[in-house]
């Protein structure tokens, strides 16, 4: 044998792998612009049979050459894997949606059926995504297994586009007797907004395969957050969630809370730098409660989240047998507050799962101000305010029959209504032994704010005298019974706004505001957390705040320790 034969025998070894073809160009940086400059690849891709795999990742590739090397893979039926990511670089974007179109359509005439496709690190654009829509909509793609679309700029426009062609391919490889199945989807760094993402929220719900979902960076607000937490509900077998670096706020880190919580694959979840805040981590920790057995890692960092949240959601990761990392840098504990959180690791045998603290970011400010949120979150809740008003012209004084559900008897609501609009202890008992079964009927537990409003009302007007305080105690042992039969994270959510309406948690929330507390609050709160129907583990997250903020309850200063010594022996128990 020749030595120049053995030489070649040698390279193409070298460009192999075992149990796959592969040819490899990765990294080179070679600046291809025509098609003498791909000759000498182009032989190697039509000499090389059975082809699998072609790395072109690192170099820059221009229009001519692409169409060179897009006639050499027509014949590559076998090709599975594109790994094409940072071609384009120095090109201008005008260069890149017909380039990727001669690729494209040289595997459909080749009949492959692709499992990878990487092409992260394009500054494509949206043009760039609808360069590659007939090839995503195409049977090439009905086999797709993972899809890298990673830093290309998309937009608005190009999630959409993406999410328009993922759809169509699922409705056509569904009609042909094999669903596209796809596992794996990188989108970050892509400017997708709220309306980039919720578009792909529809496809990932239709979808229902996705194992792994990566989207950091994309300027995502609640509406896209909560779009994409429902989609999520419906692929059981996701394994891997990285959102951060988004804005989820309170309603997004709820809704998101109650979508993970059935999700038994989960392993990992990365919401650092997406503004969960108290109110979210501790939605988050209800779930960790409920669910998520092979948790591996869980990364809240740069959240604003307070001490106490975070000490909940550190005791909600005990008994987690898989748990590698949990991550809560750069928050709002303070140094006491960092060296509680690493005493209750400590306490768990759990401490050297806690990840550096060392960017944390200070004890929040007291002030009354509302924190600043963004541009798009203060218009949301500037609508909300206008229906509340529009509401409240409708429904009477202080909107309270908004409070109950509408029923057939509305001499029975309005006696209630009655009560509400204006609390007295005479006027609760005047209820007589109707008063419970017009509370378990009437109020709607579902929401949790109006839980908390009628509980607080109902124990504002506590007495110490027998016959009042036994109407107050089992109007509210009614009332939370209730409400804590519902799932865990409706609990979670009154036990929120509870802890918010108390002044133990500042919400970002205008529209909730701090009561002035009353010691009938705390003693009813204390009574109803000694009865069964209350759960331990919510009896331990509001113990964490009444130990760690009881300050604010001075003025109750008895029943406040009351309730503490309560929900104490309750933890315990």
């Amino acid at each position: 044998m020749a030595f120049g034969d053995i030489a070649q025998i040698t390279e193409a070894l070298a460009k192999t792998h075992v149990g796959e073809v592969e040819l490899s160009y990765k990294g080179r940086g070679l600046k291809l612009d025509n098609a003498e400059s791909v000759k000498e690849m182009v032989q190697e891709i039509e000499r090389c049979q059975g082809l699998q795999s072609l790395r072109l990742e690192g170099n820059t590739l221009g229009v001519d050459a692409a169409q060179a090397i897009a006639k050499s893979l027509e014949a590559k039926r076998e090709l599975e894997q594109c790994h094409w990511s940072d071609l384009f670089t120095g090109r201008l974007r005008s260069e890149i949606p017909p380039a990727l179109k001669s690729l494209g359509n040289a595997l459909m005439t080749s009949g492959a059926r692709l499992t990878h496709l990487d092409l992260s690190d394009n500054a494509f654009g949206p043009d760039g995504v609808k360069g590659i829509e007939s090839l995503l909509k195409s049977t090439v793609c009905y086999t797709l297994r993972e899809l890298r679309l990673n830093n290309c700029g998309m937009g608005i426009g190009g999630g959409m586009v993406l999410a328009s062609a993922l759809t169509e391919c699922h409705k056509q490889s569904s009609a042909a007797g094999s669903p596209l199945r796809l596992k794996v989807f990188i989108a970050g760094r892509n400017r997708l907004e709220n309306n980039g993402a919720t578009a792909l929220a529809k496809a990932f719900k239709l979808l229902g395969s996705l194992e792994e979902v990566h989207m950091p960076q994309n300027g995502i607000n609640h509406p896209g957050i909560t779009a994409l937490a429902t989609a999520i509900k419906h692929n059981p077998n996701l394994q891997v969630l990285n959102l951060n670096d988004n804005t989820f706020t309170k309603r997004g880190s709820i809704a998101m809370a109650e979508a993970i919580r059935d999700l038994q694959c989960l392993k990992v979840i990365n919401f650092g730098d997406c503004l969960v805040r108290s109110e979210g981590a501790i939605a988050i920790a209800g779930t960790l409660r409920e669910g998520l057995p092979f948790l591996r890692e869980l990364n809240l960092s740069f959240g604003e989240i307070c001490e106490a949240a975070a000490v909940v959601v550190a005791k909600a990761v005990q008994g987690k047998a898989d748990l590698e990392k949990l991550d809560l840098n750069g928050n709002c504990f303070g140094e006491e507050g960092c060296e509680a959180l690493r005493e209750v690791m400590e306490s768990m045998d759990m401490e050297h799962l806690l990840g550096s603290l060392s960017d944390d970011e200070g004890e929040p400010e007291d002030d009354d101000d509302s924190d600043d949120e963004e541009d798009e979150e203060e218009e949301d809740d500037d609508e909300e305010e206008e229906e509340d008003e529009e509401d409240t012209e409708k429904n009477g004084v202080n909107g309270t029959k908004d409070v109950i559900e509408e029923k057939e008897e509305p001499h029975c609501g309005s006696e209630l209504t009655s009560f509400l609009i204006s609390p007295s202890a005479e006027k609760l008992i005047s209820l007589g032994a109707k008063r419970i079964q017009l509370i378990e009927q009437q109020v709607d537990v579902s929401d949790a704010s109006k839980v908390s409003e009628v509980f607080l009302k109902i124990s504002s007007v506590y007495k110490d005298e027998t016959e009042v305080k036994q109407a107050i105690f089992e109007s509210t042992d009614a009332l939370l019974r209730k409400a804590f039969s519902n799932s865990h994270s409706q609990s979670y959510s009154f036990l929120l706004s509870l802890i918010v309406n108390l002044g133990l948690l500042k919400s970002e929330d205008k529209k909730i505001k701090k009561v002035a507390v009353l010691p009938g609050h705390l003693l009813a709160l204390e009574h109803a957390a000694a009865q069964e129907f209350f759960p331990a583990d919510q009896a331990g997250v509001l113990e964490e705040f009444v130990s760690r903020n009881g300050k604010v309850l001075e003025s109750c200063c008895n029943a406040r320790d009351a309730l503490k010594t309560t929900l104490v022996k309750r933890t315990i128990a």
